[in-house]
């Protein structure tokens, strides 16, 4: 299966709480481990991937205790972020060296084949040391992959990559989850995280301050007006009109990029805004042009979850 669930979980080194009471439930499929830098995300990592004990609550894995449980190794690969490597051996023997370390059957095939999926096999005879940033993160990966694990955990996976390298992995990392892996990935780069995670697991200060679909997250938030830009064949009417109905917390007529005119709407409901501008602009004769979300993008969700 590949699920993992955090039970209350809490790490603290002397007066510093790196988490604080998280509970959350990681399944098959791409999840993305939201949060600015300090966060807490690479201490959750590490708890959920056995090298840390939490300070307090339980991690387990399909009901297994993931603390001090050395057969979890054999269900779960890892990418840590800290860039720590054997620079001295080439990227086969490294590779291989883990595929031995896991007592694969044919531990060659298996270091072939991870090292084929993350596109490495033209370098994988040359030494570690001069590889850069970008192949020493698909090594890593490789790796994490020799022994065909169901769960995969990755901390800041794409750093260093080039572009190239980055949507390849982007693709890797759709495929396993859509094959029913569980693949979680942390991440301060918002379009990262948009793009490929089906599920997204948001922390602020060590805190878990929201999970679920990006839309979701964003439309649990009511205390914050959802923005919308519309354009119409009558702006002022509308703009009237909406005010008249008091489904929005402000309505303004601005100029947009494109040097047309429309109309900036804060809406209070977002369900019920959604429900009367089609009923209002009918009942007037009033055409729509655009009805465009302005603030949908993941980037603004996480400026709400940090500053509030």
């Amino acid at each position: 299966m590949g699920t993992l669930v955090l039970d209350t979980v809490s790490r603290w080194y002397g007066n510093v709480v790196a988490v604080n009471d998280v509970s959350m439930t990681i399944g098959p499929g791409v999840t993305g481990l939201l949060g600015p830098n300090g966060a807490g995300k690479s201490t959750l990592i590490h708890m959920m991937g056995g090298f840390l004990a939490p300070s307090s609550g339980t991690v387990t894995l399909d009901g297994d205790t993931v603390w001090r449980n050395e057969e979890i190794y054999r269900r779960i690969g890892l990418v840590l972020e800290r860039e720590g490597m054997y620079d001295v051996v080439t990227g086969w023997q490294f590779v291989l060296a883990n595929a031995r370390l896991h007592r694969l059957p044919d531990p060659r095939e298996a270091a072939r084949r991870a090292l084929d999926t993350v596109e490495m096999t033209d370098a994988k005879d040359r030494d570690i040391s001069t590889y850069s940033k970008g192949m020493k993160q698909r090594v890593k990966m490789a790796t994490a992959l020799v022994h065909d694990p169901p769960v995969l955990l990755l901390d800041e996976p794409f750093n260093g990559m080039d572009p190239r390298q980055r949507l390849s992995l982007m693709r890797l990392l759709q495929s396993m989850g859509d094959a029913g892996r569980t693949v979680l990935f942390s991440s301060h780069i918002l379009e990262e995280v948009e793009q490929i995670a089906g599920s997204i697991q948001v922390m602020v200060a060590g805190r878990h301050a929201a999970s679920g679909g990006f839309r979701e997250i964003r439309q649990l938030m009511t205390e914050r007006p959802h923005q919308y830009t519309i354009r119409s064949d009558d702006d002022r009417a509308l703009a009237s009109a909406i005010i008249a109905e008091q489904s929005a917390s402000s309505v303004q007529l601005v100029t947009t990029r494109e040097d047309t005119r429309a109309l900036h709407v804060d809406a209070t409901d977002y369900a019920a805004f959604i429900r009367v501008l089609p009923r209002l602009a009918s009942s007037r004769g009033i055409r729509l042009y655009q009805v465009t979300p302005a603030d949908e993008s993941l980037e603004s969700v996480f400026a709400y979850l940090v500053a509030r």
